[in-house]
């Protein structure tokens, strides 16, 4: 992705985001040189931040993801099974913008519509070796209710609805009937290690370095 492509992004999904009444921490709005002097901070350590992904396949608008991580704990707290066990975005799905098929193998998630259009999951549970299980039903609590799907099935999220997807359901998601502002609360997020896709892609994007950032991204960290 181009930097210039990469900073519209920014600006665009900040006026999404306070359009719902959310706004982004202090940090959000740092200079990139205030971000690069904050070397050695939970921010970096933690990957707190801007974070926009085309997934290596330069096609943003079709598949894509913003995301902002506004906090997160650390695997040494999951291990030591006490201290900060959790994280949260805030993230932005485009109208039919697909988020490709994906599983966690540490991370359970809330993925929450905060407003916009509706949010579409497609679910399948996972084999005993990890793989997708294209036969089986697949059960997933949805606002602490359970709610039983055909494998490949689609769970529409409404604004206010939420869904709990556990460690090695798979899931992809995209937004219908407009651009959907998405909540995310989840135990300790490690986008480097704990994302396996069903595709061949990369979780970051390769950047263009065309004109200057306005601001860092996770990536550039």
């Amino acid at each position: 992705m181009k930097r210039s492509h990469v900073n519209d992004i920014l600006l665009g999904a900040d006026a999404f985001i306070r359009s719902f009444g959310f706004v982004l921490p202090p940090f959000a709005y740092w200079t990139p040189d205030r971000m690069r002097a904050a070397a050695g901070s939970a921010i970096h350590a933690r990957g707190l931040g801007w974070d926009i992904t085309d997934y290596g396949k330069g096609r943003f608008d079709e598949m894509g993801l913003f995301l902002f991580t506004t906090r997160n704990g650390d695997n040494a707290d999951l291990e030591r099974g006490r201290g900060m066990l959790y994280a949260e975005k805030i993230m932005i799905s485009r109208r039919d913008q697909m988020s490709p098929m994906h599983r966690h193998i540490l991370k359970a998630e809330d993925i929450i519509n905060r407003g916009g259009g509706d949010l579409v999951i497609e679910l399948f549970a996972p084999l005993p070796d990890g793989g997708i299980d294209r036969d089986s039903d697949v059960t997933v609590p949805s606002d602490g209710m359970p709610v039983t799907l055909p494998a490949g099935g689609k769970l529409r999220l409404k604004p206010g609805a939420s869904v709990t997807l556990m460690p090695g359901v798979w899931h992809a998601f995209w937004a219908e009937n407009g651009d959907c502002l998405i909540g995310e609360v989840s135990t300790v997020n490690d986008d480097k290690t704990d994302n396996v896709f069903e595709a061949p892609i990369g979780r970051f994007s390769t950047i263009e370095e065309d004109v200057a950032p306005v601001h860092l991204l996770v990536s550039d960290y």
